[in-house]
C-alpha cells in the first residue's frame, strides 16, 4: 500500500525540474508581470512551490492537483510571476484529462473552452480595445490548449488499448480454434480407428477362444483361418490409416476412403467370421434413388453398418442380421437388426465406444440415430440400429 502511494518517478522529474526552472528564473529576475498587490519578488516563490508540489499528484489525484492548481494560478497573477508557475499549470491541466476519469476528460475541455470565450468577452467590453484579443489567446494557451492536447493523448491511447484487446481476444479465439480442431481431429482419428480395427479384433478374439476351447483340429484350422484374414485385413487398414495421417506432407494422392460400393465385400466377411456363432448376415440395397453420395455421407454408412455388424457379432444371438439401405431424395437410410439374446460359445467384450462413434458420426452430418428393441417386438428380441443421413451438401460437413 504504501508504495502505490509513492509518486511516479516521472511525476518527480517534472516537479524538480519545474521548481528548478523557475528558481533559476526568479534568481534571473525574470518575472512575468509588474506592478501587482504582492510586489515583493519573493512572494512569487509562493505559488510556484506549491504547484512544483502538485506535479507529485498529477497521476495518483489529477483533479485535486488541478483544483489546488487553479488556486495557485490565481494567486501568481497577484505576485510578479514567473513563467515555471503557468507551465507546470498547463502540465496539471494535461494531466486531468488524461489521468483523471472519464466524466472529467469529457467536462475540461468545454469548460476551459467556455472560460477562455468568457475572459475574452469580458476583458474585450472592459478595456474596448483590439489588444484585448490578446487575453484570448494567452488564456487558451494556458487552459484550452493543454486540454484539447490531453484528450487526443487519452484518444489515441484508449485506442491502442482497445486494439491490444481486440488482438489478445483474436490471439486467445485462434487457440481455441486450434484447440478445438485438435480435438476434432483426435476424436475423428479415434473413430476411425475404433471402427477399423474393432471389427477384426473381435472376429480374432471369438475364433482364437473357439480354438483354444474346443479339442478339433477341423474347428481350429477354420478358426485359424479365419484370424489370419481378419489380421491381413486389419493390417491393411492400419496401414491405410497411418498413410492418411502422413498425407499432409506427402505428394501422392490420399488413400481412398471405403463407400457404400464396399458393403458388399464387408458383409461377406461378416458372414465368414459370424458364421460358427449360427449368424446369417444379408444385404438388402432397397434404394430408390441413385446417383453419387457425398464423401462423408459414404464414410458414415460404412462405418454404421460396419460397426453395427461388430457389435452383432459380439452380441447377437444365433439367427439373421439384416442389412438394408433406402434412400430418397434427401435421406440415405441405414438400419442393421439382429437378434438380441443369450447365444452359446465365446465373445468379445465391448465397451460402449462404438455406440459413442456412431453418434458423434450421425450428429456431425445433421442426422439422426436409434440403436435399441425394434418397434413393434413385444419380446424384445430384435435389436436394431438405425440412423438417417441427410444426402444434401453442405457448406462445411461438421
Amino acid at each position: 500500500m504504501f508504495t502505490s502511494l509513492r509518486p511516479h518517478r516521472h511525476d518527480v522529474l517534472i516537479a524538480v525540474t519545474g521548481l528548478a526552472g523557475g528558481l533559476a528564473l526568479w534568481a534571473a529576475g525574470l518575472h512575468t508581470q509588474g506592478g501587482r498587490l504582492f510586489d515583493a519578488h519573493w512572494v512569487a516563490l509562493v505559488p510556484l512551490t506549491v504547484t512544483a508540489g502538485l506535479e507529485l499528484l498529477r497521476r495518483r489525484l489529477p483533479r485535486t492537483a488541478l483544483a489546488l492548481g487553479s488556486l495557485a494560478l490565481v494567486a501568481d497573477q497577484f505576485t510578479t510571476g514567473s513563467l515555471a508557475t503557468i507551465l507546470m499549470y498547463t502540465d496539471l491541466m494535461y494531466a486531468a484529462v488524461v489521468y483523471g476519469p472519464p466524466a472529467a476528460a469529457r467536462r475540461i475541455p468545454v469548460a476551459t473552452f467556455l472560460v477562455t470565450v468568457a475572459l475574452t468577452i469580458g476583458f474585450f467590453a472592459w478595456v474596448r480595445v483590439p489588444e484585448a484579443l490578446l487575453i484570448a489567446v494567452a488564456t487558451g494557451l494556458v487552459l484550452f490548449a493543454p486540454a484539447l492536447t490531453g484528450v487526443s493523448v487519452r484518444n489515441h491511447r484508449e485506442a491502442a488499448e482497445a486494439a491490444r484487446l481486440r488482438a489478445d481476444q483474436t490471439a486467445l479465439l485462434a487457440e481455441m480454434d486450434r484447440v478445438q480442431a485438435v480435438t476434432a481431429e483426435r476424436s475423428r482419428m479415434a473413430r476411425e480407428l475404433h471402427d477399423m480395427v474393432a471389427n477384426h479384433l473381435s472376429a480374432i478374439a471369438i475364433h482364437s477362444t473357439a480354438a483354444l476351447s474346443i479339442d478339433d483340429p477341423g474347428t481350429s484350422r477354420d478358426a485359424l483361418g479365419v484370424i489370419r484374414q481378419n489380421s491381413v485385413d486389419g493390417l491393411a487398414e492400419m496401414r491405410r490409416l497411418i498413410g492418411l495421417l502422413r498425407e499432409s506432407g506427402a505428394a501422392g494422392p490420399p488413400s481412398a476412403a471405403p463407400t457404400l460400393a464396399s458393403l458388399d465385400a464387408l458383409v461377406e466377411q461378416a458372414g465368414a467370421n459370424s458364421a460358427s456363432s449360427g449368424l446369417t448376415v444379408t444385404l438388402d440395397d432397397g434404394r430408390e434413388e441413385s446417383g453419387p453420395l457425398p464423401a462423408p455421407v459414404e464414410l458414415a454408412a460404412y462405418r454404421i453398418v460396419q460397426e453395427s455388424l461388430t457389435n452383432a457379432l459380439k452380441h447377437a444371438a444365433p439367427g439373421p442380421v439384416s442389412v438394408r439401405l433406402g434412400r430418397t431424395r434427401r435421406v440415405l437410410t441405414v438400419e442393421v437388426s439382429s437378434v438380441f439374446g443369450d447365444r452359446p460359445g465365446p465373445r468379445a467384450p465391448g465397451s460402449g465406444a462404438g455406440l459413442v462413434g456412431m453418434r458423434e458420426r450421425v450428429a456431425l452430418l445433421g442426422g439422426t440415430i436409434e440403436a435399441g428393441p425394434a418397434p413393434g417386438d413385444e419380446d424384445a428380441r430384435i435389436w436394431r440400429v438405425r440412423a438417417e443421413l441427410p444426402v444434401e451438401e453442405r457448406t462445411q460437413w461438421g
